[in-house]
């Protein structure tokens, strides 16, 4: 670590935008701890949110920042990034890494300042038009999709063509990486903040979980009617705009219950008590899972995406074929055939640690920028 801070003293960090702290945000705050005085470079920036590493740092909104509405509406400027991110001078920097899953990656590179991607996937909902499935798209809007989605894609292309390095933040996205921009990729997980959870007492009760932002994509539902169909106690916390659909497939089943959002010490004793995770969605990593084994609580997952490298099936946990409430009820049946020890739900998560991925990262850059 230190010998790539003397090689290159001045970092440019740049992240799709700082609005609300998740897992990506995580990324960005342990690239401050690597890179201590590092400078940020974002498309849309609200202060309020952040702990002191990011509040503290030199931060540099896009022309964006400056539209009313923008930190509430950022997805809507989406067509406007590429653009924006292009209007920052990045000249007298030794290195930029930025962290992308949309258009943070497209800056202008200065000549012989190297450029590190942490992709934590290339551009979803412009290459996997099933993701806008269940978003409120007005009829005008999904008209103007298809050249809109054109143009992103080619964005996204154009924009990879100039990257130095690419880390992919799973197998899954280094698959995508190939598929979708014809590049090849080193393979870090992301942080995981594991540690405070790998001490937490493990009281299993009867019900299931489902925790984390309710979106379309991430199909709550059909862990809800998974749990209607065997009748058995499901707890969801969470809120998003996908609740509604959650709210209707709940309706008329008492033992599933929406919590909406919850604060963390809540989040703790949530996975404290319950049976398993449930987890019915496709994400490119999945932090939640990792969070929940950490904890010692085992997941039941959909068999795609990153949930196949981080759950260990039939020993962490099951994983299902199809994103079905059938195919889920069916793994929580087989789940509840089988004994699996919380202390191997832990040991599987603790090498997903923030430390490690300081580690693994600052070696594949070392590696990859290698002087030939």
């Amino acid at each position: 670590m230190d010998r790539l801070r003397e090689r290159y003293p001045k970092v440019a960090i740049v992240h799709e935008w700082l609005t609300v702290p998740g897992g990506s945000e995580d990324v960005v705050i342990e690239l401050l701890e690597m890179f201590p005085g590092a400078e940020l470079f974002t498309s849309i920036y609200d202060p309020a949110p952040w702990p002191p590493i990011v509040a503290g740092a030199t931060v540099h909104p896009s022309p964006l920042n400056r539209i009313p509405g923008a930190r509430r509406h950022y997805q809507k400027l989406l067509p406007l990034m590429t653009a924006a991110y292009r209007t920052f001078d990045l000249s007298g920097f030794d290195l930029i890494v930025s962290s992308n899953h949309a258009c943070a990656k497209n800056v202008r590179k200065p000549p012989g300042v190297p450029h590190v991607c942490y992709c934590h996937t290339p551009m979803r909902y412009a290459w996997d038009e099933s993701l806008l499935e269940g978003e409120p798209i007005g009829r005008i809007a999904r008209l103007a999709l298809p050249p809109l989605l054109s143009r992103l894609r080619r964005q996204d292309v154009e924009g990879a063509a100039s990257l130095d390095l690419i880390v992919a933040n799973s197998e899954h996205v280094a698959q995508r990486v190939r598929r979708y921009w014809k590049r090849s990729s080193v393979v870090v997980n992301p942080p995981v903040d594991v540690q405070r959870l790998l001490a937490l007492e493990r009281r299993p009760a009867e019900h299931y979980l489902v925790f984390g932002r309710i979106v379309p994509y991430k199909h709550v539902e059909i862990a809800v009617q998974a749990c209607a169909l065997l009748g058995r106690p499901l707890k969801v916390a969470g809120t998003g705009r996908g609740m509604e659909v959650v709210q209707r497939a709940a309706a008329g089943h008492p033992q599933i219950e929406l919590l909406g959002r919850v604060s963390d010490a809540d989040r703790d004793e949530l996975m404290s008590c319950a049976r398993a995770l449930l987890f019915p969605g496709e994400e490119d990593f999945g932090i939640v899972p990792v969070e929940a084994q950490a904890a010692g609580l085992p997941v039941i997952a959909y068999r795609v995406g990153g949930a196949c490298e981080t759950v260990i099936d039939g020993r962490t946990g099951v994983l299902f074929d199809e994103q079905t409430p059938e195919s889920l009820a069916g793994a929580i049946e087989r789940f509840e055939a089988l004994s699996i020890d919380p202390a191997d739900c832990r040991a599987n998560a603790a090498r997903f640690g923030r430390e490690r991925f300081r580690e693994e990262l600052a070696d594949a850059i070392e590696r990859g920028l290698e002087p030939s």
